[in-house]
């Protein structure tokens, strides 16, 4: 069945999303200086929700290869899932990075939206007979 365009842009958001999520994970965990230094967490500190993030990454990015070569249901609803839990996550990690936080929890919107009402439904079986 062929990609339309709108199931190639969820996909590749999806896909860029669980790239930023890696790169910000890894950088929390590595107690990088990009963040804003003595942040304070209701739960946990930087480094647990950098694992957080690094775990979504790779979620994010499984579901995006599920979405743009198979275009599978069960990736659509993985990522829709993984991108509502990272935009929770990133409410969490707006006190390290506010301004980024805020950039992809929007991110995270967009691409839901993309995943749901920008798929094209299935055809339609001609019921009875």
């Amino acid at each position: 069945m062929a990609r339309s365009g709108q199931v190639t842009f969820a996909g590749v958001l999806l896909a860029l999303l669980g790239a930023l999520n890696a790169l910000d994970g890894t950088a929390a965990i590595a107690r990088s200086h990009v963040f804003v230094a003595d942040a304070h967490f209701v739960i946990g500190g930087l480094r647990a929700w950098g694992w957080v993030l690094l775990a979504l990454a790779f979620v994010q990015l499984a579901a995006a290869w599920g979405v743009l070569s198979e275009r599978a249901e069960w990736a659509r609803w993985t990522g829709v899932g993984a991108l509502g839990l990272n935009a929770f996550a990133q409410l969490a990690f707006t006190p390290a990075y506010p301004l980024w936080a805020v950039i992809v929890i929007a991110l995270d919107v967009v691409a839901v939206y993309a995943l749901t009402a920008l798929w094209p439904a299935a055809p339609r079986e001609a019921v009875g007979g």
